[in-house]
């Protein structure tokens, strides 16, 4: 090619790049510049899936993919309808830098052949062509992309947000050489210790119940329609949980067809079939660069980002591993601005500040070569409280000290111990026919909100204790994962705690304007807010062994400690670090009868009150430990 080839073609790019940079990007846009097809895509097993690919129309130079694999459909169907997220999200900066986007339903959902099962163990030891698993599938639709769909660069980015984000992780390891960059988001990673169904063995009924009654009807053959919705007899979601009963009722709800809701009734306890459904097992020797991203007010899968950047840490040295963490709810660096979740505000776009200085050049780097991506440290945290990112090299910071506030008389919260004498404690009564609620208000469905909402209506209740420090006189920042120490006596064989972590804002504080959008457009009264920092659930028979769940001795003394999901947060001077204990969160959490018994096959006669004694006295001290930032 002569010169002055070589130049027109150099202008054209930067004129087509130019002219991309300065259109609005819609529907009209991506049918002008951009080409759908959809195809039957053959795994190594004969089973076709379904893919959809929308290739660049320009065909001066070559393009990566972006590819998202889902259970929840590739909709619309059709070579002429196009996915609106690719243009009415940040995505669009995507189109116009040329991208290929893949979608695929995964196999067994929707369009796909082949039988779906619920976040399918990975396999490492695939013999021969009827071993598959995620991870196979994945090499194959990234074989045959970069074999059949022309103008392409050979190399493959992935990313998904919640289930999507577990198939990316899946992605990951895959092996294929073409998948250079992988984002797991919000990723489902264990669903028995933390992420949206189980936490610490506890059953998360509201969000087990309302998905899988619906997500987890039996589709036969594929199928372009979707499952039909549930009908609730009442919108209020307090009264339906509680007066539907024992989860042996929500069972004879769900009928016989649901085969992973049989298997959740089957498998209470951390058995071989949970752990091998743990996304982390395979996470060594990962090629592609990862970027892991979650928020910290999460209400369904804040535990496995954090722990599954800690997986591959561990047993993936070599990895190029980043963790991002804002304060955003489920997806919400891709569904909202970030710059409030209720009644809190963060002050700025976090989700743009997102898009523009990490993901977007995350996957320009690794998948275009363009760019760097030397400002993006290993691990980008936004802390509420002082709203603003920090930078580590990783996560947790190296310069933290993991200090106790220890439980005192007369509700205080201090960091030193007091030399109170024995049979100091705080008693109240759990009744699981009158259980706490996790929200103040009458919701119709399990709000994303309540992870930032205000605590005053729990701090009310005589089944809810409280411990607050002094006024602080200085900053308070904690970075990391959070540890309960409780020292309790029950008069019942079981019961659940609870462990709420609380940012007390000052008398007379108001944010500077009004924050619109929130709560039916009315500015919340903020003059002394508990704003819930974090809270944690732990299902007192599994303190010694989520294997062997063990009985309580009524009336006996008894360690309980367990850990909360990592906390970025700074309390300022003048506001109180608050820590509530409660023994029910419903109907986030299903009931615990407080006897131990198969909760998951139990009858409503058989739920019982029970007196929680929670010591806090120099014999028996309790106590939280948290990691806190050194200045």
């Amino acid at each position: 090619m002569n010169f002055k080839m070589k130049y027109f073609l150099h202008a054209l790019i930067i004129l087509i790049s130019t002219n991309l940079a300065s259109q609005s990007i819609d529907e009209s846009w991506v049918k002008q510049n951009y080409t759908k097809k959809e195809y039957q895509v053959e795994m190594r097993d004969g089973v076709k899936l379904f893919t959809a690919v929308y290739a660049p129309k320009n065909t001066t130079e070559k393009h990566p993919f972006l590819m998202v694999r889902t259970p929840y459909s590739c909709a619309p169907y059709g070579e002429d309808k196009i996915q609106s997220r690719i243009y009415d999200t940040h995505w669009k900066e995507y189109l116009k830098e040329g991208y290929i986007f893949v979608f695929q339903d995964v196999r067994g959902r929707w369009m796909s052949e082949g039988e779906f099962v619920d976040v399918r163990p990975f396999n490492p030891n695939k013999k021969n062509k009827t071993d598959i698993d995620e991870a196979s599938d994945t090499y194959d639709i990234a074989e045959w992309l970069v074999k059949h769909i022309a103008n392409n660069n050979g190399n493959i980015g992935v990313f998904g947000i919640s289930y999507p984000g577990f198939y990316s992780t899946m992605a990951a390891l895959s092996g294929h050489p073409a998948i250079k960059a992988v984002s797991p988001q919000a990723p489902v990673t264990d669903w028995f210790m933390g992420d949206d169904f189980h936490h610490n063995g506890v059953f998360m009924l509201n969000d087990a119940y309302s998905f899988y009654s619906g997500f987890g009807q039996p589709r036969p053959k594929p199928t372009k329609v979707g499952p039909n919705e549930v009908n609730y007899y009442t919108k209020d979601n307090y009264k339906f949980y509680l007066e539907t009963g024992a989860i042996k009722n929500f069972t004879k709800l769900m009928g016989d067809s649901i085969k992973f809701w049989t298997d959740l009734m089957n498998h209470p306890n951390l058995d071989a079939w949970w752990k091998e459904r743990d996304a982390r097992v395979g996470c060594k020797n990962i090629k592609p660069a990862m970027l892991i991203v979650g928020g910290l007010f999460d209400a369904e899968d804040c535990y496995g980002a954090w722990r599954l950047y800690d997986a591959v840490k561990k047993q993936s040295k070599e990895t190029n591993t980043r963790i991002v963490m804002g304060p955003w709810y489920h997806g919400g660096w891709l569904k909202s601005d970030g710059r409030f979740l209720g009644n809190v505000r963060f002050e700025s776009a976090t989700s743009s500040y997102y898009q523009q200085n990490i993901e977007i050049p995350f996957f320009n780097y690794y998948l275009k070569q363009k760019g760097s991506v030397k400002d993006i440290s290993g691990a980008s945290i936004f802390f509420s409280g002082e709203n603003s990112w920090k930078t580590f090299a990783q996560w947790p910071p190296l310069n933290t000290i993991n200090t106790e506030f220890y439980f005192v008389k007369n509700g205080g919260l201090s960091k030193i111990p007091k030399s109170d004498p024995t049979n100091i404690l705080t008693q109240y009564t759990s009744d699981p026919n009158k259980p706490v609620p996790y929200s103040e208000d009458v919701q119709s469905h399990r709000t994303r909100e309540y992870m930032t909402d205000d605590q005053r209506f729990a701090s009310r209740r005589p089944d809810v204790i409280t411990f607050k420090t002094d006024v602080l006189d200085d900053d308070l920042t904690i970075a990391g994962t959070v540890t309960a120490k409780l020292k309790v006596a029950i008069t019942t064989t079981d019961a659940d705690f609870v462990v709420k972590i609380i940012d007390v804002f000052p008398n007379g504080f108001s944010y500077d304007t009004l924050i619109y959008g929130v709560g039916n457009g009315k500015n919340y009264l903020m003059d002394g807010y508990e704003m819930l920092v974090r809270g944690e659930i732990m299902r007192g028979k599994y303190r010694n062994s989520f294997e062997k769940p063990e009985a309580f001795e009524p009336n006996k003394i008894t360690s309980v400690t367990f850990n909360l999901p990592d906390i970025a947060h700074t309390f300022k001077k003048g506001h109180r670090l608050m820590v509530q204990i409660q023994s029910s969160w419903f109907p986030l959490a299903d009931r615990n009868p407080q006897q131990f018994i198969d909760i998951y096959h139990c009858d409503d006669s058989q739920f019982m009150k029970s007196d929680i004694k929670l010591y806090h006295d120099a014999e028996n001290p309790s106590s939280i430990s948290l990691p806190v930032l050194k200045p």
